[in-house]
């Protein structure tokens, strides 16, 4: 039995939920299938929190901030929750401030300062000792630029808010159901065999597919549509145990550091406190790469030692003998830029690992543009680069 949809959201992570979530609001029938269950760990958006960062100067990633705060607003008054706690984010090590984090990019953090001026959100820099002061579980040997909107997002929570508000305006929300065949019949049908946790098959035609499956994107897609090179690593932050559970923590990002000392270093840091677990510290986008379906969630021993040296040294807030490791995936391009584009009836989104997050809302507008009326976005996020 072949049922009918007018569009069909495969991937119920943060951006497929958000799609969901956006084309549910417009009054648009809409089903969302996730493979696995609610809260699951196997991808790129579960956990407790994730930065919000507003440090970019790229206009695109800018004005895709500016769109997000705002509907990160309209999520939040909807649902009734609390969602972003914007304790601030703290940029440091500029010196290296040369790849993306979720932060400046290729930009030096003057650069990153006029942009966010120039689009209204606040910024300042702050000098080692002035940081120090005000966050003393953290070192600092340059200055700092520090924006009081940034903090922290609620991960689990907003996905499950997205799902509940799009459910409560009419969408239909699987979990446990993953996609298993995809046939494109012509520029306006798409067959998808689903398959449920039981094992049970059913098919769903659509008018519009969108794709939003993180790690599993090439799988699904790569025989289909001409993708970018998507590298699906399996990442190793940790949670550090404060030694004062009553210090003020920001978020933060830490470029490279070039000077002395530095060698063992993988990538910039990022992180974060997590209330009640510890304080968040992580490489990225350096985890080796694997098969979604094979992963073992066995930490790197080199990375995790060398993620120790680093909160010792540069974590005095912390202990580093301590920790809690986290297993997560990432799905990133070489550049570093989203993927949102369309091709016939199918609309894909992906590669977010690593500085998606905090754009969910705005890239759940995207992509419904792109399944509803194929607005494009900025050429940065074609499919063909």
């Amino acid at each position: 039995m072949v049922g009918e949809v007018e569009t069909l959201v495969v991937g119920g992570g943060a951006m497929g939920s958000a799609t969901a979530w956006a084309l549910a609001r417009r009054g648009r029938e809409v089903l969302l299938a996730e493979r696995f269950e609610p809260g699951h760990a196997m991808g790129a958006s579960h956990g407790e929190y994730r930065n919000f960062n507003v440090a970019y100067a790229e206009p695109d990633y800018v004005q895709l901030l500016v769109e997000a705060r705002r509907l990160w607003g309209e999520l939040e008054a909807d649902s009734g929750e609390a969602l972003l706690e914007l304790v601030g984010l703290v940029n440091h090590g500029e010196a290296a401030a040369h790849q993306r984090s979720g932060s400046s990019g290729g930009d030096t953090f003057d650069t990153v300062h006029a942009a966010l001026d120039a689009a209204g959100i606040a910024s300042e820099f702050l000098s080692a000792s002035e940081a120090h002061e005000r966050w003393p579980g953290m070192r600092f040997e340059t200055r700092v630029l520090f924006s009081p909107e940034s903090g922290r997002v609620k991960a689990d929570a907003s996905v499950a808010a997205l799902q509940r508000l799009a459910a409560r305006l009419g969408a239909e929300v699987r979990h446990r159901t993953r996609a298993v065949g995809i046939r494109v019949l012509d520029d306006d049908f798409v067959e998808v065999d689903l398959e449920s946790g039981d094992g049970d098959l059913s098919t769903v035609r659509t008018r519009s597919l969108v794709v939003t499956a993180g790690a599993w994107t090439e799988k699904l897609l790569g025989a289909r549509l001409t993708l970018p090179r998507l590298v699906v690593t399996q990442e190793q932050p940790a949670h550090f145990a404060p030694r004062d559970p009553a210090l003020a923590w920001p978020s933060f990002n830490h470029q490279r550091d070039l000077g002395p000392g530095g060698d063992y270093w993988y990538s910039g840091v990022y992180g974060m406190l997590t209330p009640g677990t510890g304080v968040k510290a992580g490489w990225h986008g350096t985890g080796l790469p694997i098969d979604p379906d094979a992963r073992t969630f066995t930490s790197e021993p080199a990375q995790l030692a060398a993620l120790q040296r680093y909160a010792r040294e540069w974590l005095p807030g912390v202990d580093p003998e301590r920790f809690e490791e986290i297993s997560c995936t990432y799905t990133s391009t070489d550049t570093a830029d989203f993927v949102l584009d369309r091709v016939g009836p199918i609309t894909v989104g992906a590669g977010f690992s690593g500085h998606g997050f905090k754009f969910t809302p705005a890239v759940g507008r995207i992509l419904a543009d792109l399944a509803t009326t194929g607005t494009r976005p900025a050429a940065r996020f074609a499919l063909q680069r």
